[in-house]
């Protein structure tokens, strides 16, 4: 064994490279069942995230009376909400086409997991979200949602009347959580290739007509 196969860090390099060659973790070109519009939402989904990133973090940075007393904070704030309510949206239409298209197909299952999980995280986060706005209207959503989460038996370490807690959970927890089953998912992606559509039995089925010998069959 080499000096260089002793050290982790070029095993770990080894490995990596290995598993997600360079050309499949940036590819420079896709199937051509790609250019269909169903393939378009998961992009989407990943571009709505960037925006609520961005905004969250301003409104992070800036506080509450920045963005409920300022026209730029109303401003950010409208962006962050609409910009989640266009991530929800594209995610969901991205799930059930992919459920359609049973995108677990050709050892994509991890994929599928990820995707879900990474659904329902975001459900977490957006909650989490209602109850830090600061107004009458996150003190309403966390006295109605205390009686429920206590009913589980959640409520002892998921406290909603904790403003502190759940802002934690919302700025810091779920975003690492949900960051990290985005990035897993993304790179399973690369790794497995998009899924590509279901074959149409009907055209495998029709024979293809056989030319005589010395004439072509026209296209």
């Amino acid at each position: 064994m080499t000096t260089e196969e002793r050290m982790w860090t070029a095993r770990l390099r080894n490995r990596a490279t290995r598993a997600l060659p360079p050309d499949q973790l940036l590819p420079d070109r896709q199937p051509a069942y790609v250019a269909s519009w169903i393939y378009v939402f998961g992009v989407a989904t990943l571009a709505a995230l960037l925006v609520v990133l961005v905004s969250g973090g301003i409104l992070a940075l800036e506080g509450p009376q920045w963005y409920h007393g300022s026209p730029q904070g109303h401003f950010v704030n409208s962006l962050h909400l609409w910009s989640v309510e266009l991530f929800f949206f594209t995610m969901v239409i991205h799930l059930w086409g992919k459920f359609f298209m049973a995108a677990w197909r050709g050892h994509r299952a991890m994929t599928w997991v990820t995707g879900a999980i990474a659904f329902l995280g975001s459900i977490g986060t957006a909650f989490t979200g209602y109850l830090v706005q600061s107004n009458f209207d996150s003190q309403w959503i966390s006295t109605q949602a205390k009686d429920g989460l206590n009913s589980v038996g959640v409520g002892a370490w998921f406290n909603v009347l904790n403003y502190g807690q759940m802002l934690l959970f919302h700025v810091v927890l779920f975003p690492l959580v949900l960051g990290f089953l985005v990035i897993w998912h993304v790179l399973l992606v690369r790794r497995r290739g998009v899924v590509p559509p279901f074959a149409d039995e009907a055209a495998a089925a029709t024979p293809v007509p056989q030319a005589p010998q010395g004439e072509e069959v026209a296209s």
